[in-house]
């Protein structure tokens, strides 16, 4: 089944709507095929600023409304504990804030943004999407990330190479509880360095300050920006330290 096929066949959806490259595109695709899919933004601690500012970007630039969901996840136990199923009541408090809130401007269908070169395993995040029968057209059309961000970049997309993006809760070790000045001190440490020229990094708090993982290509430059580094993030973090091996995983 194309994206094309999909609309044709589901012509009314609501679009969980991250800002990122994959439901960004498949939101360009819906517009395309003259489809009506509305975006819903669920905005909580996990996400930081530029998200959102992304979101309404493209929105701006589809002539679309974005509708914004203010859900304060850290008053869920089961999310604020920080345990290692944290992700499924995440994105099942998440996904059921949308689809109450699409549901009362009439849209049954909710469609999100994971593609073909996602994992299919038994993730939690996953787990959730597929209980409350959460569609992914573009997984459904076979279209991989490469290939979608050809397709984007095609499409004049400015989301073509935005690097992926897990919400700031991930920075957090399991079993940490969390809590909204943790998120906010990395939030601001990782704007700092997006400004510096990082791209696809992550800063992990640990208990003596925090663990930068930045792409092979970019490991010698954060070597030789470790003081400015430390200096800029001193109010936020005792100590920086440069991960040897990378950026790994979420």
């Amino acid at each position: 089944m194309t994206l094309k096929e999909f609309f044709l066949l589901n012509p009314r959806a609501a679009l969980a709507f991250s800002g990122g490259a994959d439901s960004a595109y498949l939101l360009w695709a819906a517009c395309e095929a003259g489809a009506d899919v509305r975006p819903y933004f669920v905005k909580s601690q996990f996400q930081p600023a530029f998200e959102l500012e992304d979101a309404l970007r493209l929105c701006r630039r589809l002539g679309l409304e974005l509708r914004v969901i203010e859900l304060d996840q850290l008053s869920c136990r089961e999310i604020a504990s920080n345990p290692p199923e944290r992700c499924y009541y995440c994105k099942k408090r998440m996904f059921g804030a949308l689809v109450s809130a699409a549901g009362a401007e009439g849209y049954s269908l909710i469609i999100d943004g994971t593609n073909a070169s996602d994992s299919d395993d038994d993730r939690p995040g996953m787990r959730a999407i597929r209980e409350l029968k959460v569609r992914s057209p573009l997984r459904e059309a076979g279209i991989t990330k490469s290939r979608l961000r050809q397709l984007s970049a095609q499409a004049g997309l400015f989301t073509w190479d935005k690097p992926s993006y897990a919400c700031l809760a991930t920075r957090i070790p399991t079993g940490c509880p969390l809590r909204a000045e943790d998120l906010a001190r990395v939030e601001r440490g990782e704007a700092a360095l997006a400004a510096l020229g990082y791209r696809n990094f992550r800063l992990r708090l640990r208990d003596w300050g925090a663990l930068l993982q930045v792409d092979a290509g970019q490991l010698d430059k954060a070597e030789n920006d470790l003081g400015k580094i430390q200096q800029l993030l001193s109010q936020d973090f005792g100590i920086i330290r440069i991960d040897p091996e990378g950026r790994k995983g979420d």
